[in-house]
């Protein structure tokens, strides 16, 4: 399978918000993780250093052997596999702008949860607000954007939610003005993203501890394994 779109190599100049994402949710993250679509590994080298036994898993047989190169490693372990097609269960799965290309997302949750160790987490940051789909989310493949009711309405018997929030408030007020009174932009450039984490995502995790994550661009939900 390959992935639609060059937003890989784009977005991984968003270092600044990749660390970001990084600092919410380094204390679920536990030994033995599994990165479900983990692409060309932008936010794997945030975690890979302080952690062992990773499973990096990508459909893209290309984005496989990018992961290889960049993390030529013995304790991770990197293969094209769906997670129906890995026998094994962890204490961390992540599905880092993921699900929202996926048909059957509600059972992919399900699936993942019967993947996790008793008291593991599984780590969910999706695009956030359908009102914000854009020419961009349908060229990259993106079925839809998220808000947070699905995850409120979906209840498992095996998991709870350790945390819903919302993030990259001024990233959304941004983002809707340009959808709706600019010209959108299939791809944005690369030296605009470079930009964009360099001067605005600072300003935006301020702005996202102001307003209590209660609105976002994306929107992260963190399930634990209760039973």
């Amino acid at each position: 399978m390959e992935y639609p779109g060059k937003e890989l190599e784009v977005f991984d100049q968003a270092k600044i918000f990749q660390k970001y994402i990084h600092l919410i949710i380094k204390k679920y993250l536990k030994d033995n993780i599994l990165e479900v679509g983990a692409g060309i590994g932008s936010f794997t080298r945030s975690y890979f250093h302080n952690h062992k036994n990773i499973h990096l898993s990508d459909l893209d047989q290309n984005n496989c052997s990018i992961l290889k190169e960049k993390f030529n490693d013995n304790d991770i372990k990197i293969d094209s596999k769906k997670i129906s097609e890995i026998n094994l269960n962890f204490n961390t799965i992540i599905y880092l702008n993921v699900l929202e290309h996926i048909n059957e997302d509600k059972k992919e949750i399900e699936l993942a949860l019967s993947r996790l160790n008793l008291g593991g987490h599984l780590i969910i940051l999706t695009p956030a607000h359908q009102n914000l789909y854009s020419k961009f989310d349908k060229a990259i493949g993106h079925l839809r954007r998220y808000d947070a009711d699905f995850f409120n309405s979906n209840n498992h018997k095996n998991a709870k939610i350790k945390k819903l929030i919302y993030m990259d408030s001024l990233g959304y007020i941004l983002y809707f003005f340009n959808k709706i009174f600019f010209k959108e932009e299939v791809y944005p450039s690369k030296i605009k993203i470079f930009v964009w984490d360099k001067i605005f995502t600072p300003i935006t995790i301020i702005f996202d501890y102001i307003t209590r994550y209660k609105f976002g661009k994306n929107i992260l939900c963190i399930y634990e394994k209760v039973k």
